[in-house]
């Protein structure tokens, strides 16, 4: 195995990171990208804490998200750019978005278990609309009579609102504190269609 000096493994890893279709892992990056030179672990972390201190105060950040380490946008520039994005970001509907906040707080949890909470039957629809996003995945089948699916979040979820893992969901609001009369509306971004 060859060594690599401080300087091309950083240059390195910031342009796979750059390049990279999808987040890169510790691991993904010292077999795959790294896979000729001999490089540990601990010198790997060190390359990725430098490269989020210098991107600390740009219009780009490192961040790790669940699937592993990626660069992207500053929060405070997405208005401003989302004027490069031709395409309008997919409009979902009130019934998609609740399905999906009780998989993530409630997993594993079936569809049964969904309507049983919502008052209502889910669409298979909306089932199948999260399924091909690849924010669910049936995880499993509950041991009762049809044995029916267990559903649960996938890293896919994680990664698209940026988090590294479940804890980080914002905490739930008390019932009491929600206003539900009969003047409110959905937010901007929810419509009647999934």
């Amino acid at each position: 195995m060859k060594s690599i000096t401080d300087e091309k493994l950083l240059s390195l890893v910031e342009a796979a990171l750059f390049i990279a279709d999808k987040p890169l892992t510790l691991q993904s990056l010292k077999q795959d990208l790294l896979v000729a030179y001999q490089v540990s672990n601990k010198r790997i972390k060190q390359v990725l804490e430098q490269l989020t201190q210098d991107y600390q105060h740009r219009g780009i950040a490192l961040v790790k998200v669940a699937s592993g380490y990626r660069f992207q946008a500053i929060a405070e520039l997405s208005e401003d750019l989302s004027a490069l994005f031709k395409e309008k970001s997919p409009r979902y509907s009130r019934a998609l978005l609740e399905t999906l906040a009780l998989i993530a707080y409630k997993q594993p949890i079936t569809r049964g278990e969904i309507e049983e909470i919502r008052g209502v039957a889910v669409s298979s629809h909306i089932i199948k609309t999260l399924t091909e996003r690849n924010w669910i995945k049936a995880v499993g089948h509950k041991e009762v009579p049809g044995r029916p699916a267990l559903y649960a979040t996938t890293n896919a979820f994680l990664d698209y609102f940026s988090l590294t893992s479940l804890a980080q969901l914002p905490e739930l609001m008390p019932i009491s504190a929600l206003s539900l009369g009969e003047h409110d509306t959905m937010p901007a971004q929810v419509s009647e269609k999934p």
